[in-house]
């Protein structure tokens, strides 16, 4: 991380500068605005507001994009609100111990690592969502208790719950079913706290059961790829899907076992769709088994 040390107590800049070379930082030092708007670029700007008779504020615009803590002698409007008002990140007051000039720097560098990867995944999810074509009034009104969606589809079923949180302004945390740790995250969950959970399909009837014990209480969104999944909850049937499987998705030998049996098995008997597959009846039903789908 390459920081700019702007200050004109050249024995301060130097032992700062001294101390975050030791902690693995790579720093230059300049003592006026000038030397401070050269074409560099750095990670970080520590930028003191008491170098006397010069507006340090085109530093602040030439730097936007990097970390700009302010070292200040005092608190006031000029020195604290208006330069983060114009795009500094935080400050820290004279004299300060290096711990705390470190800590913000790492707090700093991490916050804005996760803005971009929020921004980025944000963009993701819309790029992936951009041509669902999925009802996305089946959700009104905030969720309260248990919902689940029977969608054939998960990218369908991820659409309407994503929207969902942008309308309602809502936070979740999404737990795969199929994780060895899913129990352990519910449980662990915030009360008031949405969760996503998917891959309902993937488990057994005994630990859906105590999957449906657990969040019977909580503010919960279950989907499952299973049109037949039952559950003690209110549910939700995506129809609105006009493809059984998304374009250019290849799936495992087994993973197309799977959806088909759940797609069609209320649709073919066991005759026909044991032909379709290529498989015995027999194998139809102990493939039916192993993936814990009932017959109806």
């Amino acid at each position: 991380m390459k920081i700019l040390i702007v200050e004109n107590e050249v024995y301060l800049a130097q032992s700062i500068s001294t101390k975050l070379t030791e902690a693995g930082y790579f720093c230059d030092i300049v003592t006026n605005i000038k030397d401070a708007l050269k074409n560099e670029k750095y990670d970080a700007v520590l930028l003191s507001t008491n170098i006397s008779g010069q507006n340090f504020y085109p530093i602040i615009e030439k730097h936007k994009n990097s970390i700009i803590i302010l070292m200040i002698s005092y608190i006031s409007s000029d020195t604290i609100l208006n330069p983060i008002k114009a795009g500094a990140s935080d400050y820290i007051q004279k004299p300060f111990m290096m711990e705390e000039l470190l800590r913000k720097l790492q707090h700093l560098r991490m916050h804005n690592k996760l803005l971009l990867e929020n921004k980025t995944y944000s963009l993701y999810m819309k790029n992936l969502f951009l041509n669902v074509k999925v009802d996305y009034q089946a959700i009104t009104k905030k969720i309260t208790s248990p919902i689940l969606i029977k969608s054939a589809i998960q990218t369908h079923a991820d659409a309407l719950v994503f929207n969902y949180a942008e309308n309602f302004k809502e936070q979740f945390n999404f737990i795969s079913l199929s994780s060895s740790d899913a129990f352990e995250k519910i449980a662990k969950n915030d009360f008031n706290t949405l969760m996503y959970l998917v891959n309902l399909q993937d488990i057994k009837t005994g630990d859906k059961n105590k999957i449906f014990n657990v969040v019977e209480q909580k503010r919960v969104i279950i989907s499952s790829t299973n049109l037949n999944e039952e559950s003690p909850f209110e549910s939700i049937k995506m129809t609105s899907e006009d493809n059984f499987f998304e374009k250019l998705d290849i799936l495992t030998i087994d993973d197309y076992v799977k959806s088909v049996l759940m797609h069609f098995q209320d649709k073919l008997p066991d005759t026909e769709l044991s032909k379709k597959l290529g498989i015995s009846r027999k194998s139809l039903w102990e493939r039916r088994k192993r993936y814990g789908i009932k017959k109806k």
